[in-house]
């Protein structure tokens, strides 16, 4: 009998967490299980791509404290295997869900950032609804899994559960498609100048990933004719405009908008950088590193570190401090990379070994 497994997840837009189940379901689905993605609404810009490898389902409910019901119905009427979700308090309504509908589903949840990080600005009352909801939830969860050991400490503290009760699987490197020449072409005349001293930067342009960081750095470097270009979107584009010319480095500052595959970014970079005062795993470090492409990224809770491995394969700086940051992109321009290195690393995020993590952990008693 063939075992579904059912992704649970607000809607499909382009975020980290909405690539990496695309990924997992494109592995589980090679390896012979049955996936159906299941949405609070079927939206976002990676719906086609999710619609071409599997069923795509929606519970039509823009509330999620409205979702829940329907989502009793769902366990009933379809009866999975496994619902696997992602994203509080998705991670608190599946297995709140499954208590009501009485289903014998095996739910399995995993947080991607630190939720104590993401919500501390969001008042005391949302913090105590987040702390007592996860404390009541993962409990009635059958696994629990963090991308990263500093996720799973966060979650611990806050669920006053075990660490040795949650499952550490770090998030896949996303297999990007080999751009053509004409793509390499455009970029390349997007750039403006020569490969050497290229700074590239991924990620929507929101507060936790502090772009006005990176862009302070920038205008530090010695070299005139270097370019940063941001690939992305987000609220703050304007301000982050405003900030680049502010710094007189508005002709140099290249936004290059949301590009859903950004190999060709990293084909023709010389640096990538990670600014982020927080991360729940780093996803494009890996997707840089697959590249070959060196690294420099904030020491931010919690990834970076542990991708980079102390510091072995990429450099790490103090969160905040403009002026590591800035010596540390500038030693990294200046050094010669070594890319198989770096790729060899990559490697160890391969989605067929973080697949068979979370098939280990969905139906541990088949493997």
């Amino acid at each position: 009998m063939v075992k579904k497994v059912s992704i649970l997840l607000p809607d499909l837009r382009c975020g980290g967490v909405e690539n990496v189940r695309l990924q997992l379901a494109r592995e589980f689905i090679r390896r012979g299980y049955q996936v159906e993605f299941l949405l609070l609404v079927k939206q976002g810009e990676l719906l086609q791509e999710a619609q071409s490898l599997c069923v795509v389902q929606s519970l039509n409910k823009h509330k999620i404290s409205e979702s829940v019901f329907k989502l009793v119905e769902y366990l009933k009427a379809k009866n999975p295997s496994v619902l696997l979700s992602a994203m509080w308090p998705l991670t608190v309504i599946a297995p709140f869900s499954k208590k009501l509908a009485q289903s014998n589903v095996r739910v399995v949840i995993s947080e991607h950032c630190t939720l104590t990080n993401q919500y501390k600005d969001k008042g005391i009352v949302t913090n105590s609804q987040l702390r007592l909801s996860i404390m009541i939830g993962y409990r009635l969860a059958d696994a629990c899994i963090a991308v990263s050991q500093g996720v799973a400490q966060d979650m611990s503290q806050i669920a006053k559960i075990p660490l040795n009760k949650i499952n550490v699987i770090n998030n896949p490197g996303r297999l990007l498609i080999e751009p053509s020449k004409d793509e390499l072409n455009v970029v390349d005349q997007m750039w403006g100048v020569p490969k050497k001293y290229r700074v590239l930067s991924i990620g929507n342009l929101k507060q936790e990933k502090n772009h006005a960081l990176l862009l302070k750095a920038f205008a530090q470097l010695p070299f005139t004719d270097s370019r940063l270009m941001l690939v992305g979107k987000g609220h703050l584009e304007e301000s982050l405009r405003v900030l680049a010319h502010q710094l007189g480095i508005g002709d140099r500052v290249i936004f290059a908008g949301f590009h859903p595959n950004p190999a060709v970014f990293y084909k023709t970079a010389d640096l990538f950088v990670l600014s982020s005062d927080y991360e729940g795993f780093g996803n494009v470090i890996v997707e840089a590193l697959s590249c070959g492409l060196p690294v420099v990224s904030t020491d931010c809770p919690s990834g970076p570190r542990e991708i980079l491995a102390d510091g072995k394969y990429g450099t790490l700086v103090p969160v905040g401090d403009v002026n590591a940051l800035a010596e540390a992109m500038t030693e990294a321009l200046m050094s010669s990379p070594e890319p198989e290195f770096l790729k060899q690393r990559a490697a160890d995020f391969s989605v067929e070994k973080i697949a068979q993590q979370y098939l280990n952990v969905m139906f541990p008693h088949e493997h």
